[in-house]
């Protein structure tokens, strides 16, 4: 009887986790795939873990030792795979596929972890063996994924699922750990490939789809320069497929439209654009690498709407060194341009990026993710950044189109939210701390 692999996703069933599934599963080998810790009995578990707080997860630590005990192997790869030293330290699984796994897992279902020469790290007696990727795979041509029979009834921000159409991202945003995954370099799929796996999901109960990849419009680019027409093409193709009132390619720089790409996305989707704002202040935007000003953004966002689009845009707060003048820029931002929707984050130090370095070296009494406020919110208990987190939500509410009143229950929304952020956030510190060193 063949292997039989369970593939976990602890939350939602992510792209990756269902396109290692697809692997798995041309490959010969029994392969399911769950959204929770109830996993039937499998010789072999892989954990898709894409945010640092599942490291921090008392039920996926728990998950893991029971399987381990019964002989069976877990191993844990996505996003969390960047600092694989955290991931062994805290869950002790038996091995983590480093980056881009498609290769790796097989060989793992194949053979020994300790038969592999790049791709992985596991524990040696107590010491840590990481042997890195040494190349970017191919993108072109892959299996379909292993599609859920209950995906359609998944939610991410509007859409059941996000495909990916390329690989890579040009930009060097100090705070991102896409470039540092994938790379700088645009590896796009054949459009083919991509339309076929749209019908799969359709087939599958999937009502509405979005484009994911950091930079929808990066499709097809060459170099840095845009290629308007493939991605144009891909839109159509697959609105033909959904409908446009079922397809969404929110996620775009600012500095990555051009007229036709617009109008393509006011044609074949939904009519939406989400972009990565950050920050009012062209300092802090600086210190984030996000190679755009913010009087480019704001030019972005008329030409959007001279397009007939929704736009939404994301803020970054109480980033190291954001002063009280930069959160009043952004403020003044929000208020100027009155976008259709916002969302605030409190800067998390995801590990292996220059923002990580950076909060590694600022003492807790320097970072806004521990300081206590002294304004207004002090009443509350909030940190700086919990309290301009909290701020920031109800300020972008007074501005956004149409009437928006700030209920008792939206205002207690906004403090559990902000303080849940400033919670992750401290512990995710905490990690970093323990395992990479603290300052001098």
């Amino acid at each position: 009887m063949a292997m039989h692999v369970t593939i976990i996703s602890p939350g939602i069933y992510t792209y990756g986790a269902m396109l290692i599934g697809g692997i798995i599963r041309e490959a010969g080998y029994r392969v399911s795939i769950r959204r929770d810790l109830k996993a039937a009995p499998a010789d072999t578990v892989f954990l898709s873990l894409y945010s640092t707080q599942h490291l921090l997860d008392p039920g996926i630590r728990e998950f893991v030792k029971n399987h381990i005990e019964k002989g069976g192997a877990c191993y844990a790869g996505g996003p969390v795979s960047a600092y694989p030293e955290m991931v062994l330290g805290e869950l002790g699984c038996s091995g983590v596929v480093l980056g881009e796994g498609e290769k790796t897992v097989l060989q793992l279902l194949s053979g020994s972890i300790t038969e592999l020469e790049r791709g992985v790290a596991y524990k040696d007696k107590k010491e840590a063996v990481i042997l890195p990727v040494s190349e970017p795979v191919s993108v072109e041509k892959r299996p379909l994924p292993l599609i859920p029979d209950d995906i359609g009834t998944q939610n991410i921000r509007g859409a059941n699922v996000y495909i990916e159409t390329h690989r890579g991202c040009l930009g060097a945003c100090t705070f991102c750990q896409v470039p540092r995954f994938f790379g700088h370099a645009i590896r796009s799929r054949d459009i083919e490939d991509i339309l076929q796996e749209v019908r799969a999901f359709k087939k599958k109960g999937v009502s509405r789809i979005s484009i994911s990849g950091g930079t929808g419009s990066l499709y097809r680019s060459i170099g840095n320069q845009l290629n308007p027409s493939a991605f144009i093409d891909l839109l159509a193709g697959i609105s033909e497929i959904v409908g446009k009132n079922n397809l969404s390619a929110p996620d775009i720089r600012a500095d990555c439209i051009t007229g036709d790409i617009l109008e393509a996305i006011r044609t074949y989707t939904i009519g939406w654009i989400f972009f990565g704002i950050e920050s009012g202040s062209d300092r802090v935007l600086n210190l984030m690498g996000k190679g755009i000003k913010i009087s480019r953004v704001s030019d972005a966002v008329a030409e959007c709407r001279d397009h007939g689009l929704h736009v939404a845009g994301s803020f970054i707060v109480g980033y190291p060194t954001e002063s009280d003048d930069d959160y009043t820029l952004t403020k003044d931002f929000i208020s100027k341009e009155s976008l259709d929707d916002v969302f605030i984050s409190i800067a998390e130090p995801i590990p292996g990026t220059p923002l990580a370095r950076m909060v590694l070296k600022t003492p807790d009494e320097k970072n806004p993710a521990f300081m206590p406020t002294t304004g207004e919110y002090r009443p509350l208990g909030l940190t700086v950044g919990e309290a301009r987190c909290f701020d920031l939500m109800q300020h972008a509410d007074m501005y956004k189109p149409g009437l928006h009143v700030i209920t008792d229950q939206i205002y207690d929304a906004y403090l559990t939210e902000a303080k849940k952020q400033g919670d992750d956030i401290r512990a995710v510190t905490g990690l970093l701390h323990r395992y990479y060193g603290t300052p001098g």
